[in-house]
């Protein structure tokens, strides 16, 4: 890409700098946002996840405790409940690992239809074969999570739930903008077809924020 001529030379690394420090977030859904760490990183969302949910668990989960373990849930489509993907299996991975990193127990449970949320009884109901799956590992909490897609965006929300009474103990909400990478994992990719919008195709990232002050 050639440079224009009304920019300096010395500007270039300034403006680089200017947009670090305002904050990699806002190169969200541009193509900068690889480069400058801004895409979805799942290890560290995951972590992030786990650390939140643990901070604000009320009653709080009690660490080093083998046989009161957390069972982590494959993530589902919010609006189909008994779908997955990669994103959710990954995810449920990357979850577990931050409880693991703070001491919990944790046994993970993989998507099966009779170990599901409650289809039309709210997205939290627990199935009667969770519920008795959790009583015989003596489990402390249950970890709940759900994804709704619109387009390139994704909102996430994971519950930490108490198996005995199914009360919410802690949650987290998240807004993220989807890269190349965590579409595939969805099954999903960027059409840049004239048709891409919020009913249609997954639009492909922005102008970067560098090209629209200078281009």
């Amino acid at each position: 890409m050639k440079r224009p001529a009304s920019v300096p030379a010395l500007a270039w690394p300034l403006l680089f700098l200017l947009l670090a420090a305002a904050g990699c977030s806002n190169l969200n859904g541009t193509r900068l946002e690889p480069l400058l760490g801004a895409d979805v990183n799942l290890v560290r969302l995951g972590d992030r996840v786990a650390e939140s949910l643990l901070t604000r668990a009320v009653p709080p989960l009690l660490p080093r405790q083998p046989d009161q373990p957390v069972l982590i849930t494959t993530l589902v489509n919010n609006d189909q409940l008994a779908e997955t993907s990669s994103f959710g299996r990954s995810f449920q991975n990357n979850l577990a690992a931050g409880f693991v990193s703070r001491g919990y127990a944790v046994k993970e449970v993989k998507l099966r239809r009779d170990l599901l949320v409650r289809e039309e009884k709210g997205e939290f109901m627990l199935t009667r074969d969770l519920q008795e799956m959790a009583g015989s590992q003596r489990a402390q909490a249950i970890v709940l999570g759900t994804y709704t897609l619109a387009n390139r965006v994704m909102y996430l929300s994971v519950r930490l739930v108490d198996p005995a009474d199914q009360t919410i103990r802690a949650a987290y909400e998240d807004r993220l903008t989807l890269d190349a990478n965590s579409l595939r994992l969805l099954g999903l990719r960027f059409d840049d077809s004239n048709g891409c919008g919020p009913s249609g195709p997954v639009c492909p990232p922005a102008p970067s924020v560098l090209d629209r002050v200078l281009y």
